[in-house]
């Protein structure tokens, strides 16, 4: 962009040329299905994500092909039979320093060129209620790391043994971690418990995991909205992705805050 601007102020580009640059700049177009925003990672903190169902393995794999020179991107929501079906694809981003990391449980597949850079950002700690709420912790665990942000993680302890969860709420607030990401399922409890215990934002995650009336994660996800707890957003059920980058941009406010 600098170098569009001192062209435009040297008289080489008209405005009109320049404003085209700048966009083209910006959006990388993939033929009439994509657009590909190259500048989200420096604009926002986290890198541009590709949501995998409803795309063709074959858009996946031309979306990556024309973008990876952004240098980090992520595919969320990849089912492993899907990777599979792509990773041969992949093999030549290898022989260009590109590392291609297949996350299973999180179903998440990571590209980029690494450039030593790690926790640059600060602290987030994820909690799951059961295991069976693992993957959606799991996705918001690489998308916290891949946004710079370390994440210390404590996993099925929810409120049917409460007893559980003491001893790894202190480790996080000894770790001095800035948000606290809680994913439930069932009745969606353990949120509201945690917010009522510490003084940082907790963030809710509500998901398909229940029987009856809990099914597809809607009584968690009102359990959660209902909260008299205080201190707590909520995001979509399932939505291990969008809590973590709300929690990478309150973690990224503290820092610069600080």
């Amino acid at each position: 962009m600098r170098q569009i601007l001192e062209k435009l102020l040297n008289g080489k580009i008209s405005l009109e040329e320049a404003e085209k640059l700048i966009n083209s700049d910006h959006i990388r177009e993939v033929e009439d299905f994509a657009k590909f925003d190259m500048h989200r990672e420096s604009r926002t903190g986290f890198p541009e994500a590709i949501y995998a169902p409803g795309k063709k393995d074959s858009e996946i794999i031309k979306i990556i092909m024309h973008c990876v020179d952004n240098g980090h991107m992520m595919v969320t929501q990849l089912e492993k039979e899907r990777y599979d079906n792509i990773k041969t694809e992949l093999t030549s981003l290898k022989e260009q320093d590109f590392k291609i990391k297949y996350h299973e449980r999180a179903r998440i597949l990571v590209i980029k060129k690494d450039t030593g850079e790690k926790y640059t950002h600060g602290k987030i700690g994820i909690i799951t209620a059961g295991t069976s709420d693992i993957p959606v912790g799991e996705e918001a665990r690489i998308v916290a790391e891949e946004s710079g942000c370390e994440v210390i993680t404590s996993y099925d302890v929810g409120v049917a043994g409460i007893h559980r969860l003491f001893s790894h709420l202190s480790r996080m607030l000894e770790e001095k971690v800035q948000v606290i990401i809680v994913v439930a399922g069932m009745e969606g409890a353990l949120p509201s418990v945690v917010a009522g215990m510490v003084d940082i934002p907790v963030v809710g995650v509500p998901t398909s995991v229940g029987y009856g009336v809990g099914k597809d994660g809607f009584t968690a996800l009102y359990c959660m909205l209902q909260s008299c707890a205080p201190g707590i957003a909520v995001v979509n059920i399932d939505n291990g992705f969008g809590a973590a980058v709300f929690a990478v941009t309150v973690v990224k406010q503290c820092k610069k805050h600080n």
